[in-house]
């Protein structure tokens, strides 16, 4: 059976982070990192315009618990409280037990293999604790970073999905990658 109870908030560590839950007070980091051209390079979303767009998205990822919908972690160093990104299990499919991962790090901490871990922690969560079935990762085919580290992580490229999305007046493509539960 499919675990989507997020009561209490799972904290997840690793050797050297920790993800934990999102909240009003890391609405000045959330906003720096979603208004960081690196780090939105390949990340078809708006970037906020205000605080309070970034204050929107972390009640909306909040949100998305409450309805079993999506989880979203902030990472941190431990003992630290700075977001250095985030990570989270969205667009949660109950009826196929799937879900579709999608993080972010700030660029300083790129090729640290901090992502790894993030990754590996919130994957054994995933497969472990909630039960799903398969875990997506849908990237922009420029991602180059993304692919490698999916690919590294086990993920297998399933699709190529042409011009399939429209974001900023134009028509782009995805690739999807995906990891089955084999635990």
């Amino acid at each position: 059976m499919l675990h989507l109870n997020f009561q209490p908030f799972p904290l997840l560590q690793t050797e050297r982070l920790s993800l934990r839950n999102l909240g009003p007070e890391d609405g000045e980091d959330m906003f720096s990192l979603r208004t960081n051209i690196d780090a939105m390079r390949h990340i078809e979303r708006p970037m906020p315009s205000s605080l309070f767009d970034a204050l929107t998205l972390i009640e909306r990822i909040n949100n998305g618990m409450d309805n079993k919908t999506d989880i979203g972690w902030g990472i941190t160093f431990k003992n630290q409280s700075s977001l250095i990104g985030s990570i989270g299990l969205h667009h949660i499919d109950a009826d196929h037990w799937r879900a579709e991962i999608g993080y972010m790090l700030f660029p300083e901490y790129w090729n640290k293999g901090l992502m790894t871990e993030a990754i590996k922690a919130v994957l054994d969560y995933g497969f472990s604790t909630m039960n799903l079935h398969n875990i997506e990762a849908q990237i922009n085919p420029d991602n180059v970073r993304s692919a490698a580290l999916l690919k590294k992580m086990g993920f297998h490229k399933e699709a190529y999905f042409k011009e399939n999305y429209f974001y900023d007046g134009k028509f782009l493509d995805t690739e999807v990658y995906l990891l089955l539960n084999n635990l």
